[in-house]
């Protein structure tokens, strides 16, 4: 009686191993892959959309996408800006059907409500504070993450692949299929905006 084969131990091997194995029809693989990078992609999408469920959905969709398109994967790319450049597509997608690319810090009349605008809270390092400090702390992250929220789409992509995610601008523009120059200027422009939005809130 013939012993069945070992079941492969897909855990230690790199990217580009598992990518060419789901290249070749290995469920398995592609298994492997959604296990080392749905934590991150479910977090850009969540900030992004700023709703739980709707991250959800569209991070199913993405990794979807990334499925069908797996083929089009080519390995001289890093394999997270290719999968970050298909999650926020659909993200961008999402938002532009929702109509939300239009909310500027102006409050002008297609500013989306309190609810739309929610982020995801940022950690705050872990400090040893009076409770004064504590309660401060907590307001400026509310005011960064109502800020992020209402920054263009694209500016919004751009900040929180900068400096959540702790991407270069390299591979911002690698991820988001952008010239460098724009890169820079998308962050220095939500940057700019943020300041100001972050300056009225604290007045």
């Amino acid at each position: 009686m013939s012993r069945m084969a070992p079941r492969l131990d897909l855990t230690n091997l790199p990217d580009a191993d598992v990518v060419a194995l789901a290249q070749d029809g290995r469920e398995a693989a592609f298994r492997e892959l959604v296990r080392r990078y749905e934590r991150p992609v479910f977090s850009l999408i969540f900030r992004m959309v700023r709703d739980r469920e709707t991250a959800e959905d569209l991070a199913q969709e993405s990794f979807i996408k990334i499925l069908n398109h797996i083929d089009r994967y080519r390995p001289e790319f890093k394999l997270s800006s290719w999968l970050f450049k298909i999650a926020n597509n659909v993200a961008i997608d999402y938002l532009r059907r929702r109509h939300v690319d239009t909310i500027s810090l102006d409050g002008s009349p297609h500013a989306a409500s309190q609810a739309e605008i929610e982020a995801t809270s940022f950690d705050v390092a872990a400090r040893q504070e009076t409770a004064l400090e504590e309660l401060e702390a907590k307001e400026l992250g509310s005011a960064i993450e109502r800020a992020i929220g209402q920054l263009r789409p694209e500016y919004r992509s751009c900040i929180l692949l900068r400096h959540v995610e702790g991407r270069s601008y390299e591979e911002i523009a690698a991820t988001l299929d952008l010239p460098l120059g724009t890169v820079k200027t998308y962050i220095h422009r939500a940057r700019h905006q943020l300041r100001e939005a972050l300056g009225g809130e604290r007045q």
